[in-house]
């Protein structure tokens, strides 16, 4: 599997050149759900979890994001805005942020940045639509498959028998959160693709041995790989 671009080099330059570096312990927050939305923050090192709480007080687990990924919630040109979700560093993680104030005049100063910015924001919605409509449209079963066909094209490796192998520990509780569901449920759907040679498990790491299965099973849209992600 290629690792797609996540973020162009010109915000790795803004960001190297004005953002302030943060570095966060592993199960340490980022940013909670209700607080101020003053910072958008890039991944240099390690992994983040955006979390939702529901209603009832479930964790719905809507993205993974590594290296190379934008995450924070600041409303560019508009009025202050609240977070939404919540991040949470999965591993130390080493970030840069920068303030809404100064993104916006840095923005302002660079058109050609602008519009990166604007096609960034593009793809993050479609990302989020994609999720929640699989989610919503896909039932238990689809809302699984669809992730691990989300987590493979994100974390995938291929091995030397061409299988994937999904290079990111996940527990049965962590997948259930991704896909709004209970642990028991993924344990049950996840034995029944491993007694069909569909998936394997090893030390915590997935291995996808037939990938068309998956996709097929939920009458795939074959989106752009910039799309169906988990980051």
């Amino acid at each position: 599997m290629v690792l797609m671009e996540k973020v162009p080099m010109d915000f790795h330059t803004l960001f190297e050149e004005h953002g302030l570096l943060l570095k966060i312990e592993k199960g340490n927050s980022i940013f909670q759900e209700g607080e101020n939305a003053d910072d958008l923050y890039l991944i240099l090192k390690g992994s983040v979890q955006i979390s939702k709480e529901t209603e009832n007080g479930k964790e719905l687990t809507l993205r993974i994001c590594g290296p190379n990924s934008m995450i924070g919630e600041c409303t560019i040109f508009g009025p202050p805005a609240i977070h939404t979700m919540s991040a949470k560093a999965l591993m130390n993680t080493e970030l840069l942020s920068i303030k809404k104030d100064n993104l916006e005049m840095l923005l302002t100063e660079q058109p050609t940045l602008m519009i990166e910015y604007i096609r960034w924001l593009q793809t993050e919605h479609l990302k989020t639509q994609s999720i929640l409509r699989d989610l919503v449209l896909n039932g238990k079963k689809g809302a699984l498959y669809s992730t691990l066909i989300r987590l493979a094209n994100t974390f995938g490796k291929s091995d030397d028998n061409d299988d994937i192998y999904i290079d990111i520990n996940l527990t049965n509780t962590d997948l259930a959160n991704l896909c709004s569901t209970s642990r028991e449920m993924v344990n049950r759907m996840l034995n029944d693709l491993k007694k069909q040679g569909i998936v394997s498990f090893e030390k915590g790491i997935i291995k996808i041995h037939d990938l068309d299965y998956l996709k097929k099973e939920i009458c795939c849209e074959e989106c752009p790989l910039t799309i169906c992600r988990i980051d």
